[in-house]
């Protein structure tokens, strides 16, 4: 019998391979990374299932041209399709956070730009839509300052970006340009996943390329190896036991990052969960490798006010767990972060493509085996003629029993073997890849019939109309929750809080 710790590691696993297998098609990835790759920013987004609302003409109107520079560089070096992946997820179907607004980059006034306050800064943000109004999980992007209340922001329950789940001192998870950190920042080799007797050069120095870490601009002084991937710190002294997949050894690391990003020379507020809290700090002193400091006697009433760090921060990458389990290979993750973390030595295998469940060949008739199959791009019976197959229809019609071969015909289209696969890529907002499973199944030119797939197809259809009239400001939630809706949501996922919560 398996012991909770097992069953809880085994939930893990089970929910980040269901959200690798279906939240990112590959079919997404290669049409954003080429439309990337030749300076279409736009239509990588649009491939990514971005919606862009963003005036470049209007920041360099109101902001500089240095301050829209900034962000115009940014965007063409965003991969859409890389934050897609790195994006929080739910439980239990790994669908994107909902109602949440994500900072990407900071920009602070030029010192040139008199007209500008020195503490007006602006944000690039990412917003997922509120549960009621998401439909295809689309994502919009979006500029943010302190003083913006118009539309979008207007129209998004939480404009403001959120403290917790924030990216601006994580680029290496959406910036093609820092994708070398991903290798430091996420620790690999501290936990775990063994990258052979070639572990890159940069990994061993840190020395790497001058860029941008974090938001803020600092040279060539970038992330190294010793202070990411030094001693574990579970050894800390009043370090309590913390819940597996926790990124402890990067703790100090990041903790330091933060502090000297936001200003805050206080400690730092780390959640663990729904209900779990942990202040943490840094001891004084510059040195490369940054020493955890646990506060258990911080006050209760001044937590609040600490700055949080990052959930990108707080937890292992999902990818390394799924690494070091050996439940994924190199090849299925996205092509940025399995080159930035593949082992060295290992053979890369074929991405073998999520099939979908094609039509019976044979089926069982009178005694004898027809056969099924795509005639002119519909689902037909092979081994009956059509004026049988027009009598049997209308001894359908008078309720009488069909055919087993229409029958099995009949129960593709309204409840198919692949419906489960089709309502995964569905929520996760793959619609081709949906639709290519159908017809695979039932043909191009098949006509649904009534039936749980037809309901699936008709129902993300409404949804996308719902979508549309929140994106245009025209449409408002439901009724608001009974107290017993907000009990059942007060306590969704108590049972798994790392799932309820995670990235």
């Amino acid at each position: 019998m398996l012991t909770a710790a097992t069953n809880r590691d085994d939930s893990r696993l089970s929910f980040w391979l269901r959200v690798r297998e279906f939240a990112v098609p590959p079919s997404m990835i290669e049409t954003a990374t080429a439309r990337r790759s030749v300076g279409d920013w736009v239509g990588a987004c649009a491939a990514a299932g971005f919606d862009v609302d963003i005036d470049l003409r209007a920041v360099r109107r109101t902001r500089g041209r240095e301050l829209a520079a900034r962000v115009r560089a940014d965007l063409r070096h965003l991969a859409p399709d890389l934050l897609r992946w790195h994006m929080p997820r739910i439980a239990p179907d790994g669908l994107l956070r909902p109602g949440l607004t994500i900072a990407l980059a900071r920009y602070d006034p030029p010192e040139l730009e008199s007209h500008c306050s020195r503490t007006d800064s602006l944000y690039l943000v990412a917003r997922t839509a509120p549960a009621w109004a998401d439909a295809g999980q689309r994502i919009s992007l979006a500029l943010w300052d302190r003083s913006h209340t118009g539309p979008p922001a207007g129209r998004h329950p939480h404009a403001r970006p959120d403290r917790r789940f924030r990216l601006d001192l994580h680029r290496h998870l959406w910036d093609a340009r820092c994708n070398d950190e991903l290798l430091i920042r996420s620790g690999a080799v501290e936990f775990g996943v063994d990258f052979g007797s070639g572990t890159p050069a940069a990994m061993a120095t840190g020395e790497l390329p001058a860029g941008v870490v974090g938001g803020l601009s600092v040279g060539p002084e970038r992330p190294n190896s010793t202070a990411y991937g030094g001693p574990i710190t579970r050894a800390v002294a009043g370090l309590p036991e913390l819940p597996d997949g926790c990124a402890v050894g990067t703790w100090a690391a990041e903790v330091r990052t933060l502090i000297r990003a936001d200003g805050h020379p206080g400690p730092v507020l780390v959640r663990l969960g729904a209900r779990r809290r942990l202040v943490v700090g840094v001891a004084s002193g510059d040195g490369d490798s940054p020493e955890l400091v646990v506060h258990h006697q911080f006050p209760r009433g001044s937590v609040s006010s600490l700055p949080i760090l990052p959930e990108a921060a707080t937890w292992m990458l999902p990818d390394l767990e799924l690494l070091r389990a050996g439940a994924i290979t190199v090849d299925r993750l996205h092509p940025l972060v399995a080159q930035a973390l593949r082992p060295v030595g290992v053979p890369a295998e074929t991405r073998s493509a999520v099939g979908s469940s094609v039509a019976p060949g044979s089926v069982e008739c009178r005694g004898e085996r027809h056969r099924i199959g795509l005639v002119d791009g519909v689902l037909s019976a092979l081994d009956h003629d059509p004026d049988e197959l027009r009598r049997e229809e209308l001894l359908v019609a008078l309720t009488g029993t069909p055919l087993p071969c229409l029958q099995v015909i009949d129960r593709a289209h309204r409840r198919p073997d692949c419906l489960a696969a089709v309502r995964e890529r569905l929520n996760h907002g793959d619609i081709d890849g949906a639709l290519a499973v159908v017809e695979e199944l039932l043909g191009p030119a098949a006509a649904l019939r009534d039936g749980a797939l037809r309901d699936d197809l008709e129902a993300v259809a409404r949804r996308r109309i719902t979508y549309g009239l929140f994106r245009a400001g025209l449409s408002t939630p439901g009724p608001w929750p009974t107290e017993a809706h907000r009990l059942r949501r007060r306590n969704r996922g108590r049972s798994h809080p790392r799932l309820a919560t995670t990235r």
